[in-house]
Formats: C-alpha cells, sequence, structure tokens
C-alpha cells in the first residue's frame, strides 16, 4: 500500500508496531517537484503510545488486516469506557485517554459503534457519522431567529460545546457531526 491511500482509521505497520491512524494531514508541495507530504497521527495497538510520522507519496507501508465488530456503550466509571460485543457479549475496557476525542459523543444506548479488533484485542471504536445529544445549557431562544441567523454555544450532556442557531433552546435534542463536532438539525 502506498502512502498516497492511507486514510483516517486503519491500522499500518512501522518498524514492527502496528498503529492505529487517528489524524491525516496532506501537505502539498509548491514547486513542480516538491514531493506531497502525508503527516500522520495515531497509537500504538500493543503500547498505547501516541506516534506520528510524515510519509512521501510513492512510501510502501504494510497494512495491518484487523476486524470490525459491532458494540455498545456500557457504562464509564474511573477505570475507563467500557464496550460490549453485540455478537458474544465480551466486554472491552479502553482508557479515558485513548477516547478522549470520542467520550463527548457517547450517550447511553449509542447505536452504530464499530470496534476495530487487531489479534483479538480492541484497539479503537469508530463512531456512528452524526449522534443525537440533548442541550443541557445555552442562551434563551430568540423569538423571529432564522436559520441563517448568528449562532450560540449550547452545552450538551455530554460536556461538549456545539455552535447551535439562535432559535434552539435548553432541554431540545440535537443532531451531531462526530467527525467536526458540528451542530447538523434539530433531532
Amino acid at each position: 500500500m502506498k502512502a498516497s491511500d492511507i486514510k483516517k482509521g486503519i491500522v499500518i505497520e512501522d518498524d514492527g508496531a502496528s498503529i492505529y491512524i487517528t489524524e491525516l494531514h496532506v501537505q502539498t508541495a509548491s514547486s513542480r517537484s516538491g514531493n506531497t507530504l502525508y503527516k500522520v497521527r495515531g497509537r500504538n495497538v500493543v503500547t498505547r503510545q501516541k506516534f506520528q510520522a510524515s510519509y512521501k507519496g510513492d512510501d510502501i507501508l504494510q497494512p495491518v488486516d484487523f476486524e470490525r465488530r459491532a458494540v455498545q456503550f456500557l457504562f464509564a466509571d474511573a477505570d475507563g469506557l467500557t464496550f460490549m460485543d453485540r455478537d458474544n457479549y465480551e466486554q472491552y475496557t479502553f482508557d479515558l485517554d485513548a477516547l478522549e476525542e470520542e467520550r463527548p459523543y457517547l450517550t447511553d444506548g449509542l447505536e452504530g459503534i464499530v470496534a476495530l479488533m487487531v489479534d483479538g484485542a480492541a484497539v479503537a471504536i469508530e463512531l456512528p457519522a452524526a449522534v443525537t445529544l440533548q442541550v443541557v445549557d445555552c442562551a434563551p431562544a430568540l423569538k423571529g431567529a432564522s436559520a441563517s441567523a448568528r449562532n450560540k454555544p449550547a452545552t450538551t450532556s455530554t460536556g461538549l460545546i456545539v455552535q447551535v442557531p439562535e432559535y434552539l433552546a435548553p432541554n431540545e435534542s440535537i443532531k451531531v457531526n462526530t467527525l467536526s463536532g458540528e451542530f447538523i438539525s434539530r433531532a
């Protein structure tokens, strides 16, 4: 696999370690002879250490086979976040800092979560494209505010702060994009 084929959410091998890619930035050269750089960030699957590297577009990388398993979010406690496999009821616990970016989108009963498994171990989760969250705090709704008007910050039940249209009020449910963290619509 060439470095130009890297995508967020895959597992590659680098110096004998399996690395789960969490971020990808493509830096295009400004000159004709320059190479496009693919800057990746991720986590070592075994040690959970952070990983950062840059590759040229024609560098050859070794992908690691991984399995996707449907899981359900069970609970969060001091030990971490616990998920259950929907097929065999096996439980997987992730450290709180390992799922720092995903945590604000996790709610009880959230459907569509997928765990990535490498060699029988859960290494990461993928969230659905959008989740429904409850607005718990925001400025009062303005009468006559339109959807194209200004936005205001709203705090959801998970602690995530989202910019929402002025017509929304506390206790309303909203859909939020899990990739960008942006407001999509009322739920």
